[in-house]
């Protein structure tokens, strides 16, 4: 099973939805979208804990982790 992360789940009005294979990727591309759609959006601590709050279990994800089987 794979994990997801919406926006909408921290209070941020944005539709993107991530999804990963554990936290730690969760983690990782939250950084990364935020650095490049939310510029007023800085990872502080207390952000990763939200972050982390907020994080559930995919029980419809792929044999990926929820991204495309090769």
């Amino acid at each position: 099973m794979g994990k997801t992360l919406a926006c909408k789940d921290v209070g941020v009005s944005c539709d993107f939805v991530i999804k990963g294979k554990d936290e730690a990727d969760i983690l990782r591309q939250a950084a990364a979208h935020a650095q490049g759609c939310h510029n007023d959006i800085k990872i502080t601590p207390e952000i990763q804990q939200k972050l982390r709050t907020a994080i559930k279990e995919d029980s419809g994800s792929s044999c990926c982790g929820g991204s495309s089987c090769h």
